[in-house]
């Protein structure tokens, strides 16, 4: 497993560990973050521990064309219960995305630095959020780094039946509009596959995120 260095690098993918780990150690700096979402790796750790690396093979992703909007989803969106925005408050997303609890879950990988790191992406117009409203309340949303032509989804919370759902397909809906690849989840999940994500091998994935056909 690669040692992380002041240098701005990584090694290539395929090094990774079958778990999906490729390097540990550095640091959250925007400079090394953005390198790592443009090379097809993501940061994820808990607290107490050095900085992991990942590149899992396979890898959760959403085509858009694929998303799935269930019968009794799309009542809920047709009835106006939300009102969804974007970008307006991305440090209360990524706080709640740390503090909200999540059935079989103890806590989250989100830390205090994360959360410093990432707010200082979304300063840059990097990080991006999703806020579902009920009213003047925040009940749900997502954030994620923006590529240009793939968004990386890192987290979503919902605090009512369905926020986060009504926050993961608007986004899928602003993509689409805005001719993007390519949603990536990073690791599966049975929520995720509910609304259409699949698996695909990892140099597929990289071949999409270096802009190569589909």
């Amino acid at each position: 497993m690669y040692h992380v260095s002041k240098a701005l690098y990584f090694p290539a993918v395929e090094t990774a560990s079958p778990e999906g780990i490729l390097a540990f150690g550095g640091d959250l700096s925007s400079e090394r973050l953005l390198l790592a979402y443009r090379s097809g790796i993501f940061p994820w750790f808990e607290d107490n521990q050095p900085i992991l690396w990942w590149s899992p093979n396979p890898r959760m992703v959403l085509f858009l064309d694929e998303l799935k909007v269930s019968k009794s989803m799309r009542n809920v969106l047709n009835r106006g219960l939300f009102r969804v925005t974007f970008n307006q408050n991305f440090r209360e997303v990524i706080s709640n995305c740390k503090n909200v609890k999540r059935d079989g879950q103890t806590g989250t990988w989100i830390t205090n630095e994360m959360i410093e790191a990432y707010c200082k992406l979304n300063e840059l117009g990097f990080a991006k959020s999703v806020e579902v409203w009920e009213g003047e309340r925040l009940v749900g949303g997502l954030y994620g780094i923006n590529l240009g032509h793939m968004f990386c989804g890192e987290s979503m919370f919902s605090l009512v039946s369905n926020a986060s759902k009504a926050a993961f397909i608007s986004l899928v809906n602003q993509l689409k509009s805005e001719n993007y690849r390519l949603l990536d989840c990073q690791v599966y999940n049975e929520h995720l596959e509910s609304l259409g994500c699949r698996e695909i091998d990892r140099m597929e994935f990289m071949a999409i995120l270096n802009g190569k056909p589909i």
